[in-house]
């Protein structure tokens, strides 16, 4: 059970909600906070005041006063007409991810609604309940509006939702899960919707794989080191000591781990090559810059788990409401876009170790790292795949943090995209896999034909645990499903815990 305060939750607490399905609970504490952040609610609305989202319209409408017979009609009319998404729809773990934070976000006691309502929200995520939730149609300020109207209207028993593998109506959702939908009071329509964890869930997500991959960079670079023949000199500890970044040290660290026991690395030690190209002897410095990125998004991230991204906000210890822009999604947008840079420059880079293990002039292995070669192309157009990739991330770095467009009649005049930002950095994250994928497959074909050299210890795990789902290549085939066999290693967790068991990422 994973206890909620809006406080307290990490993204290790996060993925084990969204990933292992773990069930929720609030704390005595933050039903405490709720209460008393309601009370104030409630006190203005008897006191007759003008609060934004509670008596007037929203956004540019905000100037409009509404009286009170029409306060719950205000909340229902605001989901279904910001239930405006557009596109796919999230995936089951996405949606999961969303509503967890939109209940953090409730849980921290400073939007104003109703304890019974939190706890409802806790329900659906315990009976996992996932709302269909469309991927576009948000700008990432004011919250992203949209995507959460479609989380909001499964509350009120409309729309619709994944619910025990099957995409039904958000009423025959709740109905078997034994649920009576939602009549909103007044300010939590609002509350629902207005937050950055549509962006944010997305980002958590993508964050987890994307520090995991780099670990798996650093194997493959690896097996590629051995593959052509490489040195890891460069690698030497007090050559990292001398420009110490914590990820430069951590990715040289494991690297020299990786290469320990190689035969092959023994049987040229005397060789004519000087040094290796950048792509091999400069991973510390690009991989290691990786890493420091991504830990700036980790932390951005974290923070955001808990922020309150609710207008207006309440305050139950001063009784104040304020409207303010916690909504707004830069923080987040920034370093999503950041995460699709950093995934960008992975890619490249492997792809250009992919470059040297296939070219005959360097690697002294045959052309395409086949026989017969001419009547067989081997790993010709994987490459060519590789090079496809690699050019659709640097597309995909262009920076959406960097981009507006007024909205609500110019009342909303700056906005995030953060949404995009972290759609991108999805992408961005997927495209770098497979560019991985199809070097482990090559530095692996290498490593083939340097037998009967063994290579060191982490090229040795790689290739062993390859070769237990794709066998080396003796002429061409359908080279689609080996990719996506190894795709499915990198991204899918497993090869990853076993690297663990061995001790390869201490």
């Amino acid at each position: 059970m994973i206890h909620l305060d809006g406080n307290s939750l990490t993204l290790d607490t996060f993925h084990r909600v969204v990933l292992g399905l773990e069930p929720v609970s609030l704390t005595d504490q933050a039903k405490q906070t709720i209460r008393a952040s309601r009370n104030v609610v409630e006190q203005a609305i008897k006191k007759g005041e003008r609060v934004y989202s509670i008596n007037t319209g929203f956004g540019y409408l905000s100037k409009v006063s509404v009286p009170d017979e029409k306060l719950k009609e205000l909340q229902v009319n605001l989901i279904r007409s910001h239930a405006s998404g557009l596109g796919e729809p999230h995936t089951e773990s996405e949606s999961r991810a969303i509503l967890l934070l939109r209940t953090n976000v409730l849980a921290k006691g400073y939007s104003g609604v109703r304890l019974e309502l939190v706890e409802f929200l806790v329900e659906m995520l315990n009976h996992k309940i996932h709302p269909l939730i469309p991927t576009k149609g948000s700008v990432g300020a004011s919250g992203d509006l949209a995507p959460l109207a479609h989380l909001a209207a499964v509350v009120l028993g409309e729309g619709e939702a994944f619910f025990e593998g099957k995409r039904i109506s958000g009423k025959e959702a709740l109905a078997k899960a034994g649920l009576k939908p939602v009549e909103l009071a007044p300010k939590e329509g609002l509350s629902l919707i207005n937050g950055t964890q549509q962006m944010t869930a997305l980002g958590a997500l993508s964050l987890k794989k994307a520090e995991d991959l780099v670990n798996f960079a650093d194997l493959i670079a690896s097996a590629s080191l051995d593959g052509v023949l490489g040195t890891e000199k460069a690698f030497a500890a007090w050559v990292q000591e001398t420009r110490p970044y914590s990820g430069q040290k951590r990715t040289a660290e494991l690297v020299r781990r990786f290469m320990e026991g190689s035969e092959i690395a023994q049987s040229h030690e005397n060789c004519d090559r000087v040094q290796d190209p950048y792509s091999f002897r400069c991973v510390p410095q690009v991989h290691g810059a990786i890493r420091e990125l991504l830990r700036f998004v980790r932390e951005t991230l974290t923070v955001e788990l808990n922020a309150a991204t609710d207008n207006p906000l309440v305050n139950s210890k001063t009784g104040e409401l304020i409207s303010q822009g916690n909504f707004h999604g830069q923080p987040v947008s920034f370093a999503l876009d950041i995460l699709s840079m950093a995934l960008s420059e992975l890619a490249s880079l492997s792809e250009r170790r992919t470059a040297k293990l296939i070219d005959p002039n360097f690697s002294s292995l045959p052309a395409f790292l086949v026989k017969d070669e001419g009547v067989n192309s081997g790993f010709m157009i994987p490459h060519v795949a590789a090079a496809a990739l690699v050019s659709e991330n640097k597309l995909l770095s262009h920076p959406a943090s960097t981009d507006s467009i007024p909205t609500s009649n110019e009342k909303e005049d700056h906005v995030s995209m953060g949404p995009l930002a972290a759609r991108k950095a999805k992408t961005s994250l997927q495209n770098t896999t497979y560019v991985l994928a199809i070097e482990a497959l090559a530095a692996c074909q290498a490593l083939d034909l340097r037998k009967p050299l063994k290579p060191g210890r982490g090229p040795g795990f790689l290739h062993r645990e390859l070769r237990k789902e794709i066998s080396q290549v003796e002429a061409d085939r359908y080279f689609h499903a080996d990719i996506e066999r190894a795709y499915r290693l990198l991204d899918g967790g497993d090869l990853y815990q076993k690297a663990e068991k061995e001790g390869l990422w201490q």
